[in-house]
């Protein structure tokens, strides 16, 4: 363990701390949101690997505010995802999301991911069943729907301080999903050591290299 490194991650968890329960708060809150609100928290980490999450939040926004997220093709959508990357690819991903989340001509996004009680168990189910998602998206998922209490969020910001910490020795050049598991269950024992929840240590870390919370 990097006892510095150790002490900067618990001084900014400190300076952030209010702002961080805000955003668990938050998350937590989603949940509880419209089948058509939390269809839109799904659909934003489909738009998420290889671009911005501001961007692909942005057009997320423009797609609902369109009404095209709910109701358009993938030829109308494509045209709102100039600001992600592989834009094509995602706008498919969109589509079938919608159908796989449609039941009875209606988006019920909760209610079937309510049939799987265990979060690691729904993150299994989102892996399986949802193209354009990798372990990292899944997780991004739960977390931001509220049930990251447990689960990591392995994108390069927080493998990068991992690894400065020294919880792990390397940073992989690919995340099989037998290392993914490995390196959050490394991150899961230091959120116990430093005391703070797996889903704060994550806006700690990410905040720690961008300067900010965000989803």
């Amino acid at each position: 363990m990097n006892k510095e490194k150790n002490e900067k991650i618990l001084k900014i968890y400190k300076t952030i701390k209010p702002e961080i329960k805000k955003a668990i708060k938050g998350y937590k809150e989603a949940w509880n949101k419209s089948e058509k609100e939390i269809f839109a928290e799904i659909a934003f980490c489909i738009l998420t690997p290889q671009s911005k999450a501001k961007n692909a939040w942005s057009a997320i926004t423009t797609l609902v505010e369109n009404n095209l997220l709910y109701t358009g093709n993938a030829t109308e959508i494509v045209h709102y995802l100039n600001i992600v990357r592989f834009k094509n690819n995602k706008a498919k991903y969109l589509i079938e999301l919608r159908n796989l989340m449609t039941r009875g001509e209606k988006l019920q996004p909760k209610k079937i991911l309510s049939e799987i009680n265990d979060t690691f168990e729904k993150r299994k189910w989102i892996l399986k069943n949802i193209k354009g998602m990798g372990l990292k998206e899944a997780s991004h998922v739960l977390r931001n729907l509220g049930f990251g209490e447990n689960i990591a969020i392995l994108d390069r910001h927080i493998l990068r301080n991992l690894n400065e910490l020294n919880v792990i020795d390397s940073i992989p050049k690919t995340i099989t999903e037998k290392k993914y598991y490995e390196i959050e269950e490394k991150m899961r024992n230091y959120s116990k050591f430093c005391k703070i929840n797996m889903d704060e240590l994550d806006l700690v870390l990410w905040y720690k290299e961008a300067g900010e919370v965000f989803k």
